[in-house]
This record gives structure tokens, C-alpha cells and sequence, in this order.
């Protein structure tokens, strides 16, 4: 997926807060939702320009974890 154009919706948003009530009720809210989605989106962002050999070694990461669940 091309980052820059992400467009965040509901059913991500309803995601995150799902996660937040697990790992963080007390600020499982939309607008929290909201924020740690667009801090994820200027993560990748940065890491992109500032460190792209990261973004290779958690591309690699996916890749093992994907090997992993099909054997």
C-alpha cells in the first residue's frame, strides 16, 4: 500500500480503538484512535525518508511471520 495515500476510514479507526481497549482502555476513544493512526502514518513516513534499510528489515520481519502461519 502507498502510504501518502492512505485514507483513513471507520473501519480502522474501529480497529485501533479495539485494540486500545485491550491494551489501554482508558483511552480507547476515537480521537485517540485518530492520533496514534496518523502517528503510525508520519512513522512510516520518516522512516521511509530517514532510515529506508529499516523499513526493509520490518518488510522482512512480515515476510518470516507470513512463512511462519502457512507452514
Amino acid at each position: 500500500m502507498d502510504m501518502k495515500n492512505y485514507q483513513m476510514n471507520e473501519k480502522d479507526i474501529e480497529a485501533v480503538i479495539n485494540y486500545l481497549k485491550i491494551f489501554d482502555p482508558e483511552n480507547a476513544t476515537p480521537e485517540m484512535a485518530i492520533e496514534l493512526l496518523e502517528y503510525m502514518q508520519a512513522t512510516y513516513h520518516n522512516t521511509n525518508h530517514e532510515d529506508p534499510e529499516q523499513l526493509k528489515k520490518m518488510y522482512e520481519d512480515l515476510q518470516k511471520q507470513k512463512k511462519l502461519k502457512i507452514n
